[in-house]
């Protein structure tokens, strides 16, 4: 993951600024989109002061990449005012974007503080089974999305790779962080929570319905995703991701999360609209 937030500065214009970066390899071969995620905000960074932190961002997945491929960002440069500044990342693959983002950074000060209360009722993620109890009999392939990519994840009630269980519902909760210690830099941090917010952020819509990953035909695709940062927290300690999903239909689901830190301090919310496609659903 820290390969892949390494960008390299290409060039610069007078109201526009490129870098590039590598992919994560995939065994599917398509770009995972919570990389691209971080990685434009890590590009947009770049070119804001030093005093000055992402707050939110929100931006459209407009073609699948490729994980055989790096990507150019280009970042513009819109405002930048007394307290704000705006920046556009757009990702391109072959000349073409494969991803378009806004996002707002805000040189910090006092104000109003308060924030929704993270839930109390849930199991401690050392009590819940490691990943790859779940995973048996998964083929090595597939098995490896799971167990190649840099977070440790913890279901409640559990995951829905295989099989969804028999209670359908619109919620679920995700305990996750970052496998290894990372850099204390805030934009690292910060970068590293928008990769991590898309891993599970569309199975709240998927468990409403009973529907497992491993479904066949099951087509599922990140349409948009909007993030705002609330308060500083490590990515490397354990988080408890609240999610749910208020509303799917013609082929289109919307869920929301809030990130925690493990001591109840509200981190992050997410949103986030996927397209789903599911054979036996077409025509209903």
């Amino acid at each position: 993951m820290l390969e892949i937030l390494a960008l390299f500065e290409t060039g610069a214009r007078t109201t526009e600024d490129i870098f590039t970066g590598v992919s994560q390899k995939m065994p599917l071969g398509r770009v995972y989109g919570g990389q691209v995620l971080a990685q434009s905000i890590v590009a947009a960074t770049r070119t804001v002061d030093e005093d000055r932190s992402v707050h939110s961002m929100h931006g459209y997945f407009l073609r699948p990449g490729d994980s055989n491929q790096g990507i150019t960002f280009s970042v513009d440069r819109i405002h930048d005012g007394r307290s704000f500044s705006t920046r556009r990342t757009q990702a391109f693959q072959g000349g073409v974007p494969i991803f378009s983002m806004i996002a707002s950074f805000e040189t910090e000060s006092s104000g109003l503080d308060h924030a929704a209360p993270m839930p109390t009722d849930v199991p401690q993620p050392e009590d819940l089974p490691d990943i790859e109890d779940h995973l048996t009999g998964l083929h090595p392939v597939s098995k490896r999305l799971f167990t190649d990519r840099p977070a440790d994840l913890r279901h409640i009630p559990s995951p829905i790779y295989l099989e969804a269980g028999a209670e359908r519902m619109p919620s679920q909760a995700v305990w996750m962080r970052v496998r290894r210690p990372i850099p204390d830099d805030p934009t690292i941090q910060r970068a590293a929570l928008a990769y991590l917010s898309d891993l599970t952020i569309q199975e709240s819509i998927l468990r409403a319905h009973g529907i497992a990953w491993a479904t066949p035909g099951l087509k599922v695709a990140s349409l948009d995703h909007g993030m705002w940062w609330h308060r500083d927290g490590r990515v490397d300690d354990w988080m408890l991701y609240v999610q749910e999903s208020p509303s799917a239909r013609a082929g289109r689901g919307l869920a929301t999360g809030r990130i925690y830190a493990r001591d109840g301090r509200l981190m992050a919310s997410v949103a986030q609209e996927v397209m789903v496609r599911v054979p036996e659903h077409r025509d209903r």
